[in-house]
């Protein structure tokens, strides 16, 4: 998994978590109706990923920082 943690946490990673965010944020908007709530968990991966924070680091017992990741 540490793997998948450094990736995470690497500029591609970041893109990654930004572009689902972008698109959860656009497929829940498109849909409309109650689907708004996707759009609004949307906002988590694309905060995550501008802000280079790897939530899923936590879980592998790793540094929240995406930087701090990538210096280790």
């Amino acid at each position: 998994m540490m793997g998948f943690s450094r990736f995470m946490a690497s500029a591609a990673g970041r893109a990654v978590r930004i572009l689902a965010g972008v698109a959860l944020i656009v497929i829940g908007g498109v849909l409309g109706g109650g689907w708004w709530a996707l759009a609004v968990v949307g906002l988590v991966p694309l905060a995550a990923g501008a802000l280079d924070v790897c939530l899923f680091n936590v879980l592998f017992g790793q540094p929240l920082s995406g930087k701090a990741v990538r210096a280790s």
